[in-house]
This record gives C-alpha cells, structure tokens and sequence, in this order.
C-alpha cells in the first residue's frame, strides 16, 4: 500500500514538472494570452485582413526571393542570362520567379488597399498615430522593394523605367543630384548601379522593413484594433480560434489566386537591354510608379517660371506628406466626428491615382 501511494506520488510530481522547452519558451504564458485575447468585430472589420494578406505575400516574397539568390548574378554581362538560367533551366525556377513577381505586386495592392481602408474608418486617431505612421512608411518601403528589384532581370523595359526613375530624383531640392549619383554609381545605369540595387533590395531593405513591420504588430497588439467611430456596445470575437480561422482562409484564397496567376500568366522575362537602342515607345514604370509620370505629361514645360516637372513632383510629395501627417492635423477625428475635409481628401487621393494608373496603361500613345 506504501509502495503504491509512494508511485501515485512519483506520478504526480512528474506530471506537474515542466518539460524542458516549456521550462525555457512561456508557452502557457502565450497561450494564456491568446485564449483570452478578442478582437472587436463590424461592417468593416473584413477590410482589416488585407493587412494580414500583405504580411502572408511578404513571407512569399521573402522565401522565394531566397531561392532565387542562389542563381542570379548582378552584373551587366550576366544578370538577363541568369534570368533566362532560372525560367528555362532550373527546376521550376520559372514557377518561383513568377509567384515572386506576383506576390510583390499583390502585396503593394494588398497595402494599397489597407491603408486607404484605416484612412477612411479614421483608425489613426488617438491614440493610434504611430500605428498609421509605421504603416505608411511599410508602404513606401514596399514600393522601394518594387523599384530596386525591377531593374535586377536587366531588360529593356525595366532598364529605361529605372532611367526616368533615377532622373526624377534630380528634381529634389538641394541633393537630388548626389542621390541619382549614389543610386547609379555612376553617371548612367551600369556595372555599379545593378550592384547597388541589388544590394539594396536583399541586404538593406530587408532588415528595415523588418523592423517597420514588427513595431507596426507589436504597437497593434498593445493598442488593440480600433473600433468603429460612435460605437457605444462594440462586439468582439475571440483572438483564437475564430479570428485566426478567418484570417486562414483568406490566406488560403490568396495563395491560391496567386497560384492561379503564377501558371496560367506566368510573369515573361522580356527583351535584354541595350543602353544604345532608343527607348521603346510608351515606356512606364511599374503600375505602382504610374500615377507619377503620367501626372508628369499633363503639366506645361514651366509654370510662373519654374519648371513643371519639378513642380509636379512637389505637388506630389505635399500631397503625400499631408496623408502621412493625417493623424496630426485631423483633430475631429479625436472627437468622434467624420468631418467633411478629411473624408473628400480621401476620395480624391483614391480618384486621382486610379484616374492617373487607368491613363497610363489604357490611353493609346
């Protein structure tokens, strides 16, 4: 009988001792946590996932880029041909630069989308300001990563798009020359300048947008969700399982969109460069870009004396510099009020770069 208590005992203790992952990693911590975490949920609590969809596509995006790395050369003299190396040799290497491509333009769609959502259920009001500000420049960081890697496969189109890109940056006041000169490395697009933007979008970028995003999740995880304006009984759903499943599923569907438009409109590698050829006519940067120099063709050579393009783009950096200071200046959102002023800006900003991409790709030239 002692001899069984003494086993029961024995039973027990082993039982209640903690295993050696569980002593080292507050798993019950986060479980605990999880389980009694809630989310509210309403009307617009579905446009919320596309902050998710943008998180699944860089994951994509950071996986098959490194597949890719072990192929691809940047030089002048090697980087279309091992393009060509990984579409035509490599097993499937086709199918993971394809969803590589897609998965980068989905994602910037994907942060499109969220961020003009928050902006227009005002979630940037306090005290959520630095949410919106990370989330902001998430975005400007995203379509860094789409410019610096759309000169990498060395082709014609992205060769001349990367030139008009380089040469608008001469347009920023004081040292908008050194920064076309630090971006080429030289004095036209070369050797140095698919050195640099590839170092740019595998080594520099990365670790910085990063950083963005885990103080972007870390900042939403102490603030919560916001809640619509003028709710007064929000209704909330638990963090796990119910908001997870959702959020699952709708991962689920979007690798499968991408999985869809990776094989049936797999992304075309196109004709190599030739910096001696004449620029092809109808030459735009990628559709993200698009907004900009289109805006650029409808402005006359000089206004009151100073240059158009130059004035175009000021016009165009005030404009997004009044929309990542919005939870500054809109004050009534901070009250409760949807005024007027910030809504119809909102508006105008989602016409306008629609209006403007829509001209680019389907006005005949």
């Amino acid at each position: 009988m002692r001899k069984l208590n003494t086993e029961e005992s024995s039973s027990a203790k082993t039982d209640s001792t903690p295993s050696w992952l569980t002593s080292r990693v507050p798993l019950a911590q986060v479980l605990e946590f999880l389980s009694h975490k809630t989310v509210p949920w309403h009307r617009g609590s579905h446009w919320y996932l596309f902050g998710g969809i943008a998180l699944l596509l860089f994951c994509v995006q950071v996986a098959t880029g490194i597949m890719l790395m072990f192929y691809y050369v940047p030089t002048t003299d090697a980087a279309y041909e091992s393009v060509l190396l990984i579409s035509a040799k490599v097993p499937f290497g086709w199918l993971i630069r394809s969803v590589h491509s897609w998965s980068a333009n989905l994602m910037i769609l994907a942060l499109f989308i969220h961020m003009f959502s928050v902006f227009f259920m005002r979630a940037y009001r306090a005290p959520r300001e630095l949410i919106w500000v990370s989330g902001f420049l998430l975005l400007v960081l995203a379509m860094t990563f789409g410019f610096s890697g759309y000169l990498l496969p060395f082709t014609k189109l992205s060769y001349f798009a990367t030139k008009i890109g380089t040469d608008l940056t001469k347009l920023v006041p004081v040292i908008g020359e050194e920064m076309r000169l630090f971006l080429l490395g030289a004095e036209t697009i070369s050797g140095p300048t698919i050195t640099r933007f590839f170092a740019l979008h595998v080594a520099i970028l990365p670790p910085i947008f990063v950083l963005f995003l885990i103080a972007h999740l870390v900042l939403i995880q102490l603030l919560g969700m916001s809640e619509p304006m003028g709710t007064k009984e929000s209704r909330s759903i638990p963090f796990f399982p119910n908001f997870v499943l959702r959020e699952s599923i709708v991962w689920v569907l979007v690798l499968g969109l991408l999985a869809v438009l990776s094989v049936y409109i797999p992304w075309e590698v196109g004709e190599k460069a030739d910096p001696l050829a004449p620029a092809p006519a109808g030459i735009r940067p990628e559709w993200f870009f698009t907004f900009l120099s289109q805006s650029l063709k409808y402005i006359p050579a000089t206004v009151l004396g100073i240059e158009g393009e130059a004035l175009g783009v000021y016009a165009i950096g005030l404009g997004g510099l009044i929309f990542f200071l919005v939870p500054f200046w809109d004050r009534w959102a901070d009250r409760g009020i949807r005024h007027w002023v910030v809504t119809v800006f909102g508006i105008l900003a989602v016409i306008y770069l629609v209006t403007m991409t829509s001209l680019a790709y389907f006005k005949p030239y």
